[in-house]
């Protein structure tokens, strides 16, 4: 007879980084209030966090970067920290709640040997966000939301319980992604060392996507967004696919978003111009070259 280890919530670190997020903390610490380990790493914000996490979440431990270091440094510097069996990545836009964590709990006993795991995320309307898939370098994934546990080759950075025994061996983030495709990194890297990613369907969390960061210049942020997501997706395309590859990628993406372009202006739409307008200067400029 398997004896499953039993894991409590003192088992697990909360990491969540933070960039002009104190708005989501009241949210946020409704169901992290009693928990012993919380690491917040804030990427230089300009907003009140310190003040705001004295009164939501007094017995975290703050991490404040002088600079912002990009979603994937930040988590590195708490994993560095953690000295529990896992930690939970949470990103501060989702909205935790006690059954979400007793779920996660429970899947982390099931699934001892999985090096992460993670929720089905759920939009702020209610509906399932299918952000998890096989690599497209092996499958393509069909069909609708899953309907039980399953292995998968990708699963948002939002919401990750990560098994740090298992990943201690297979690395982190690879911080040449400041922003961006830092998790498909990180998952493409479990899936080649045939470490397993467990997707739990049964267990949600809404997740209210882009809506961690409420600076006092939108339209910066936006293009910083785009940015960021081009030059990600020209690093990745690069680490794995040759350079050749990623420069094929630049021209046919840049035709697109200059195709776009027209019609964005047209429409007037503030937001989406200011990312189209990172994006094609993401896509026009040279991109970082990623770790081995």
């Amino acid at each position: 007879m398997i004896v499953m280890k039993k894991i409590n919530v003192d088992d697990v670190t909360i990491v969540s980084v933070t960039y002009n997020s104190a708005h989501c903390l009241p949210a946020l610490s409704e169901a992290l209030k009693t928990i012993k380990n919380v690491v917040i790493v804030d990427n230089a914000s300009d907003d009140d966090i310190e003040a705001q996490l004295q009164i939501t979440l007094p017995d975290a431990t703050l991490i404040r970067s002088v600079k912002n270091l990009g979603f994937g440094a930040a988590n590195n510097r708490a994993l560095a920290t953690v000295t529990t069996p896992y930690a939970l990545l949470l990103n501060p836009d989702c909205l935790p709640t006690a059954a979400f964590l007793a779920g996660m709990l429970q899947a982390a006993e099931t699934f001892p040997d999985a090096a992460v795991i993670a929720p089905h995320l759920i939009r702020r309307d209610g509906s399932p966000e299918v952000s998890y898939r096989w690599p497209t370098t092996h499958w393509v994934s069909k069909g609708p939301k899953a309907e039980g546990p399953c292995c998968v080759g990708f699963v948002c950075g939002a919401v990750m319980l990560l098994n740090m025994a298992a990943m201690k061996k297979i690395g982190f983030f690879d911080e040449t992604f400041f922003l961006y495709y830092e998790d498909e990194d990180l998952c493409q890297r479990v899936f080649l060392a045939n470490q397993q990613i467990v997707l739990v369907p049964d267990v949600e969390i809404t997740h209210l996507s882009r809506g961690s960061v409420k600076g006092p210049n939108p339209l910066k942020s936006e293009f910083i967004r785009g940015y960021h997501h081009a030059q990600s997706k020209l690093v990745f395309e690069s680490k794995y696919f040759g350079a050749a590859d990623a420069s094929r990628l630049r021209w046919k993406t840049l035709l697109l978003a200059l195709l776009t372009l027209l019609p964005r202006l047209l429409l007037l739409q503030p937001r989406y111009l200011a990312r189209l307008f990172g994006r094609i200067v993401g896509l026009c400029r040279a991109y970082p070259k990623h770790s081995s």
